[in-house]
């Protein structure tokens, strides 16, 4: 997979980031605010549309939602969750699109991940969801 300069990105930023995202799709469907704290940066946001503006919400926030819901785990849902576009524009920064769901939601990621001292971390998410049936 090439950088943005066109050289092939090392296979090693490739599984370190991979690993940063199956935690953060396993935190996910568990409930873990744990392992999401393990994926995201303290810093980090969480961006969605809502009411033609845009919904930011903070980590700490965003775990406290996490904490007061059912997991998906624990309701028995079924899990798909994979990785549909992984981009490294170098070898600090990259960008991810995920699919993943908690039903009746359907939601599509864009994650953006920064290296830092500790490793990759997810220092953005813009997400959209679709509810169905």
């Amino acid at each position: 997979m090439p950088d943005a300069s066109g050289r092939p990105a090392a296979a090693s930023a490739v599984a370190e980031i991979e690993a940063v995202i199956q935690t953060y799709f396993d935190g996910l469907y568990e409930g873990d605010v744990g392992k999401l704290a393990a994926a995201f940066h303290p810093v980090s946001h969480l961006y969605c549309e809502k009411d033609g503006g845009v919904l930011d919400v903070p980590r700490e926030q965003w775990f406290e939602a996490v904490r007061q819901r059912e997991s998906a785990a624990s309701r028995g849902l079924a899990r798909d969750d994979r990785i549909l576009l992984l981009d490294i524009s170098g070898p600090e920064t990259a960008l991810v699109k995920v699919a993943c769901q908690l039903p009746p939601r359907y939601f599509t990621d864009y994650l953006v991940l920064n290296r830092t001292a500790e490793g990759w971390k997810i220092v953005s998410k813009v997400y959209r969801a679709d509810t169905r049936d």
